[in-house]
């Protein structure tokens, strides 16, 4: 029996070191192919609110950046989005906080049309499955109804 359970340790070594080494060149391959190639910045205002938002496109086609939402009457939205283009959408999930309450991270999904320079957001309909929340899929997104138009500014 004790010889089993060394003969089974002996082989899983190997094994085990194997796939650590896999990992690290996969980590170190993607590093190097996902530096940026853009940055924009862009602002929209609607009513008495206001969003500025960074996109950062990178080589291997995704996108990153930031998201600031300040409602006139509710506490603002802050924080990340990651996603791609698809065309001349941009798909993104958005990690934010609420107001002053770092603890608490909630994320929805966001599109934006890339049209004469400027990105639309688009309002459709979200469902939420095991915990992810996302587009239904087949129900289009509406960037007529969307409450902001990003112009693109400089970058500070």
């Amino acid at each position: 029996m004790k010889r089993n359970i060394l003969y089974l340790a002996l082989a899983i070594i190997p094994f085990a070191y194997s796939c650590t080494q896999n990992n690290k060149t996969g980590t170190s391959a993607k590093t190097k192919t996902d530096s940026l190639v853009n940055q924009s910045c862009y602002a929209a205002v609607f009513e008495k609110d206001s969003a500025a938002m960074i996109v950062k496109t990178l080589a291997s086609g995704k996108v990153t950046g930031s998201l600031l939402v300040k409602y006139a009457n509710k506490p603002e939205n802050n924080g990340k989005i990651s996603g791609k283009f698809n065309g001349d959408t941009l798909l993104v999930d958005y990690r934010f906080n609420t107001g002053k309450d770092t603890t608490k991270v909630f994320t929805n999904p966001l599109a934006f049309l890339k049209k004469d320079g400027k990105l639309i957001m688009g309002v459709g309909q979200i469902e939420t499955t095991l915990g992810r929340s996302y587009f239904v899929k087949g129900k289009p997104i509406n960037y007529e109804a969307g409450k902001f138009t990003f112009a693109e500014v400089g970058c500070k």
